[in-house]
């Protein structure tokens, strides 16, 4: 196990993958779990006050995704299955470090850089940014 994390938590994380990534498919849910575990390890930049699942879900001004409909729904037993994975440590590159993710408008590339973040890579919609390792020790 990658972090502890209680039932209520497993399915916060399946719900917010739900919400952040339904149209990226599986793996794109996969690494947006990716980004919020990651966030619950992470002792820098602004997640040293984030020390679980339900800490960085419900972190001030991160997901939006948490105002979804998909979100306030209970998770499916499938949804619950990829949240699991996650929380085991399965991580999926371009997600492996990031602590970002954002989906920029159609036809626009992903920035080089976001919040100070270099560019990880991007799958589907979504651009992944992470720290370097010597940032955020933790992730790497």
């Amino acid at each position: 196990m990658l972090i502890n994390y209680t039932s209520k938590e497993l399915d916060l994380l399946a719900r917010i993958m739900r919400a952040e990534a339904l149209n990226e498919g599986d793996l794109g849910m996969l690494m947006v779990g990716n980004v919020v575990v990651n966030r619950s390890i992470a002792n820098c930049l602004t997640f040293t006050n984030v020390r679980s699942i339900t800490d960085a879900i419900y972190q001030q001004n991160q997901f939006s995704g948490i105002n979804s409909p998909l979100f306030q729904a209970s998770p499916t037993t499938m949804e619950k299955s990829l949240a699991e994975r996650v929380l085991r440590g399965e991580y999926y590159y371009p997600a492996t470090h990031a602590l970002w993710f954002y989906a920029p408008p159609q036809n626009t590339s992903c920035q080089n850089v976001w919040y100070n973040q270099p560019l990880a890579g991007k799958y589907r919609n979504h651009c992944f940014y992470r720290p370097d390792s010597g940032t955020c020790k933790e992730l790497y």
